[in-house]
């Protein structure tokens, strides 16, 4: 798991709605891509499709990543395969307003279900602050996927914590 392009992808995707865009693009990965499920499950996110260098057609712009008809992924496109992202806007205003890594490269945050249960209840725990703010989410890799803090406590998981998005 790079926590490096994880770092990216937060940084792009605060940059992209402070920029008001409603669709940006994001290197195609395993990582990316379930953390991408994570925020549209949460939602931050309006569309996650899958395409290349180009943006898609308006038409294919659904809920879930698809591959436009007819192109496979093979090793001489991989480098080209995109994300491309849509994203949402409540009363002129991002959803998405401010994205940071909590765990970095140099320092990695594991925690059990009962640090997470302190800051689902908005407590701090070591190194992390509790949830506080309204719409506040932490996201966490888990041997069970990408999950948000509070469906880790319900599911009685814990894992590395990964971002936290206001």
């Amino acid at each position: 798991m790079s926590l490096v392009n994880l770092s990216h992808l937060c940084s792009h995707l605060q940059n992209a709605s402070k920029a008001r865009l409603g669709l940006t693009s994001l290197p195609h990965s395993n990582l990316h891509l379930s953390l991408l499920h994570s925020l549209q499950r949460a939602g931050f996110l309006s569309t996650i499709t899958l395409g290349g260098p180009t943006p898609p057609p308006p038409s294919l712009l659904l809920s879930h990543p698809r591959d436009p008809a007819g192109s496979a992924i093979t090793q001489t496109n991989r480098a080209t395969r995109r994300l491309w992202v849509g994203l949402k806007y409540w009363n002129n205003e991002p959803v998405l307003s401010k994205m940071g890594m909590v765990s970095k490269p140099t320092r990695r945050i594991w925690l059990g279900v009962e640090e997470l249960r302190d800051i689902a209840k908005g407590v701090r725990s070591g190194y992390v602050d509790g949830l506080r703010g309204v719409g506040e989410c932490l996201f966490v890799s888990t041997d069970r996927g990408i999950m948000e803090v509070r469906e880790c406590v319900e599911r009685g998981v814990g894992g590395m914590v990964l971002c936290r998005v206001l």
